[in-house]
């Protein structure tokens, strides 16, 4: 009888759960389990608004696969998924390369929703990868160093951030503490710089208690960014943004932070979807398929009260560790576990020593907030890649 295969595609955080748990639970040559990613290595998602304004190196948010998992027990293949066969249980990845399995782990990540606005493909940039965050910095250093040969071109020292959710608001904390750097380096006045942040529905933050909500904007609006709220993006250009009520601002730079959904090669392979992800079942298989497992931003889990559970990294590491303990259930012919998400708290980062959070039913605001996400970020890094890890990604 031959090995059974186990592929996971994506070594984002439920993927590269998977892998870790399925290394702790499986015997030698009781699974033969092959990790898909485009890169060689692991991001940490929650960190990349650091990079993309500037205030961390992008290598900060990056984590070397070889860092993490055993290559003794995890083949590693470094490639770009194309499409997923299900019917004769293969994928293909965009060089031609084609890989069997016998049990399908589905961990592809998410894209940026643009909800139809025009132009905003083309014309903005989205926190969603290193080289993203890359991107953008060196967007802004760009545009700041242009302003002197140009000083009638004042739009290029404005910032629109679009989406006033967790992504958004991190994002305008970490650029607010940037400002006074960016303008000692390029001799620009800081009073022409403008940042600001447009959202469609009438609050920021939501989800978040009125109170937190209240003192994370006091602490941003005091850094100098501008709250557009209850104001949809109409419209996106070359020069900046089109605001729901035909107001135009001139920007040099338009961060979209409003959204995400699934991978489109889920779509594109035939699964069924809402916004790109999979309704999975309790214990996250696919639809009609008992050998497809879906982690992540690509899986769409509903509470009690029928409301989908937001993507976000606590829930995805969860999803792959649950995972993996189920294949290795069902190699077992054992009973699998459904997964019921376990919420541990919720915390945001306003910048440097700022933030605020809800821990249990505690709420959490300014260095205390601050200090519980970075032991939320260093007990993560403690997970993957043990002590070693932790210490060296380790920002005071």
């Amino acid at each position: 009888m031959s090995t059974p295969k186990i592929l996971i595609l994506g070594a984002g955080y439920g993927g590269i759960l998977t892998a870790l748990q399925l290394e702790k639970k499986l015997n030698y040559n009781e699974a033969e389990v092959t990790l898909v990613n485009k890169h060689d290595y692991h991001y940490i998602t929650t960190w990349l608004h650091e990079p993309a304004a500037g205030t961390a190196p992008a290598d900060h948010a990056r984590v070397d696969l070889g860092r993490i998992i055993d290559k003794n027990k995890t083949k590693f293949v470094k490639g770009v998924v194309k499409s997923i066969q299900t019917e004769n249980q293969t994928v293909t990845l965009e060089d031609g390369q084609e890989l069997s399995y016998d049990y399908l782990v589905i961990g592809l990540g998410s894209a940026p929703e643009t909800f139809g606005i025009e132009g905003l493909r083309e014309y903005a940039f989205s926190i969603r990868s290193i080289n993203s965050v890359r991107q953008i910095r060196e967007h802004i250093e760009y545009k700041f160093a242009s302003y002197n040969s140009e000083p009638h071109r004042t739009d290029y020292l404005t910032i629109v951030v679009g989406g006033a959710g967790f992504s958004g608001t991190e994002f305008c904390g970490e650029l607010a503490d940037r400002v006074p750097e960016l303008c000692k380096e390029f001799d620009v006045d800081p009073n022409l710089v403008k940042i600001y942040n447009v959202e469609a529905a009438p609050t920021a933050l939501p989800g978040f208690d009125k109170d937190l909500v209240d003192y994370a904007m006091e602490v941003l609006t005091r850094k100098g960014i501008e709250f557009r709220l209850g104001t949809p993006i109409k419209q996106c250009t070359p020069e900046g943004i089109v605001l729901g009520d035909g107001e135009e601002i001139k920007a040099g730079t338009v961060v979209w932070t409003g959204g995400v959904r699934g991978n489109e090669v889920v779509e594109k392979s035939g699964f069924e979807v809402m916004r790109g992800r999979i309704k999975v079942d309790e214990f996250l298989r696919a639809p009609g398929y008992d050998n497809v497992f879906v982690v992540g931003d690509c899986a769409l889990i509903f509470n009690d009260q029928g409301r989908p559970y937001p993507p976000t990294a606590q829930i995805a590491v969860q999803e792959g560790e649950n995972c993996g303990e189920n294949l290795a259930s069902l190699l077992r012919k054992a009973e699998l576990k459904p997964f019921v998400p376990a919420l541990q708290g919720t915390l945001a980062s306003l910048g440097k020593g700022e933030g605020i959070g809800v821990v249990g039913s505690k709420k959490l605001f300014g260095s205390s907030a601050a200090l519980m996400k970075k032991a939320s970020d260093l007990r993560y890094l403690y997970k993957i890649g043990g002590v070693g890890l932790a210490i060296s990604k380790v920002k005071l």
